[in-house]
């Protein structure tokens, strides 16, 4: 199978694997804040607490995210976030990606959307260049988690989808 055959075929099977969308968010000077929608976010490990985020490096936000101790938020999305998601993936042409969805400030100043279903604080330990993306592994210095009943944003198959379970 040619590259471009199995890049095709590699995209057709990822479409039938759901995953939680989520909305990394930071800072990136006291004027400037950046959200972008991602869906490739991996607990790693408990010792330490970390997760990794994987980023496109056509994004222009990936020069700030590679720098050692940036701080960064992943926003867990629930299913009432779908317009957040879309804004912050740039499908919905708004100005300001932090003017739809409830966002808060949180340590360091880091934008969260205080609504999601958890929101891990991160900073930067380490980054990987792979092929098209940059492995961004994040040391997770807090979490804050929904009380509500848990209800994610998922994605399947070229668009969203739902648990749909009941209340337990």
């Amino acid at each position: 199978m040619h590259n471009s055959d199995m890049a095709l075929a590699m995209k057709q099977g990822m479409r039938r694997l759901a995953s939680g969308v989520s909305v990394l968010s930071t800072r990136v000077d006291q004027d400037e804040r950046f959200a972008m929608t991602v869906s490739s976010v991996t607990s790693l490990s408990d010792q330490p607490p970390s997760l990794l985020v994987c980023i496109n490096k056509s994004i222009s936000l990936q020069g700030h995210l590679e720098r050692e101790g940036c701080q960064f938020a992943v926003n867990l999305l629930t299913q009432a976030q779908q317009q957040v998601s879309n804004v912050c993936a740039g499908f919905e042409p708004v100005h300001d990606r932090f003017s739809v969805g409830q966002w808060q400030e949180g340590p360091d100043a880091v934008p969260y959307l205080m609504d999601s279903e958890a929101i891990f604080f991160c900073r930067t330990d380490k980054v990987v260049s792979y092929g098209t993306h940059y492995i961004v592994i994040g040391q997770i210095e807090d979490v804050l988690v929904s009380e509500a009943h848990v209800d994610p944003l998922v994605y399947h198959n070229g668009g969203y989808a739902s648990l749909a379970r009941e209340p337990s």
